[in-house]
């Protein structure tokens, strides 16, 4: 595993960080809120989250619990989010062996078996008895759905956190509750009655012991309660959603540890970057092809563009064409960093650097 003390692991997780912070959709959040979060929060998140779950893992097992789904117009699931949770999910299994259950609302999920193929992954149906077991042979993932009223919701999330008994459990692009108990867009769209309340399960499993790791991107997400109050302080939405007697859109459920990223997807791309480079493990880092065909299938099978607002593929209006050239980049970069370059006689390593 790799040394965290070492120079080298030093610059592979700034190099993560510095591409999460990127502003690739040009909506001028991500420099304050990556800068909020260094305040409450110092140093590289994405490596710092991949060695909370290697260390929880390997004393506690497995499953983990990742959850997502972000509703756009009439409810329809944007991309964003699912194929993130789908890739973690992948690298988890190829990295570490312990499976995933992707906790997701019960109209989503045919997009989440979709996505989740596109990943590489196969959706096996969730025990009856709540109990993950190990199978050979096979890729798994499980998709676990709930009901949009609370009590329905809380009865099944309370199951997997009694009987299927996450070690670890995840949170991305899922909407957070602000002060009012209420949950919005960034833009200060109401999703009344559009999904489900999720951050109970998340608050539950805090008070039981069980590391929560959230991913965003503009601070309406859960977990994102971490930098709540820095986030009112620049973000006018965060304050107040436009809509009398709602409040503002921050969330206020506080993850244990956050990752910022310009999309989310692209925050999980760089937590699944980290596994990879901790774990010394290359083929947990999927490739720019397998991002383009995972964004794909997630639209075949319902997912829409949160720009756009429709079946388009692509995310936060990046064609997933554009998504799986970043990979690429971002791929080529660490394993160059990791020194799994070949230089000009033949040789491993890159000549060039200092010995």
């Amino acid at each position: 595993m790799l040394n965290l003390e070492s120079a080298k692991a030093k610059n592979i997780a700034q190099t993560i960080e510095h591409f999460m912070t990127l502003d690739l959709t040009g909506v001028g959040l991500i420099g304050k809120i990556y800068d909020a979060l260094q305040k409450r929060q110092p140093g590289p998140a994405c490596m710092l989250a991949a060695k909370i779950i290697v260390d929880r893992v390997r004393e506690h097992g497995g499953p983990i619990v990742i959850a997502t789904g972000f509703p756009e117009g009439a409810g329809v699931p944007e991309t964003d989010g699912p194929v993130g949770a789908a890739f973690i999910a992948r690298a988890l299994f190829l990295g570490l062996g312990v499976e995933t259950v992707i906790l997701t609302d019960d109209d989503w999920v045919t997009m989440m078996e979709g996505t989740c193929r596109g990943a590489g992954l196969a959706p096996l149906p969730f025990p009856s008895d709540g109990k993950i077991k190990p199978i050979d042979f096979v890729r798994p993932v499980y998709i676990r759905s709930v009901p949009k009223d609370d009590a329905g919701c809380k009865t099944i999330t309370d199951e997997l956190l009694n009987v299927t008994k996450p070690s670890l459990v995840i949170s991305i692009e899922r909407p957070g509750r602000n002060d009012y108990g209420l949950y919005h867009g960034l833009g200060g769209r109401p999703l009344d009655n559009l999904v489900a309340d999720l951050d109970q399960f998340f608050l539950r499993a805090k008070d039981m012991g069980v590391p929560f790791i959230g991913i965003g991107d503009g601070g309406n997400e859960l977990g994102m309660g971490v930098i709540a109050e820095e986030l009112r302080s620049f973000s006018p939405k965060a304050r107040d959603s436009g809509h009398p007697g709602r409040g503002g859109v921050a969330a206020t459920t506080a993850a244990d540890h956050l990752i910022v990223s310009n999309v989310s997807n692209w925050g999980a791309t760089g937590l699944v970057a980290a596994l990879s480079a901790l774990l010394e493990k290359p083929s947990i880092f999927h490739d720019g092809q397998l991002e383009r065909r995972c964004i794909e299938q997630c639209v075949s099978f319902g997912g829409v563009d949160g720009m756009f607002m429709g079946p388009e593929p692509a995310v936060d209006g990046i064609s997933a064409r554009e998504w799986g050239g970043l990979v690429d980049t971002l791929r080529n970069t660490l394993d160059r960093l990791a020194g799994r370059v070949i230089g000009w006689k033949g040789d491993s390593g890159d000549w060039r650097q200092l010995k």
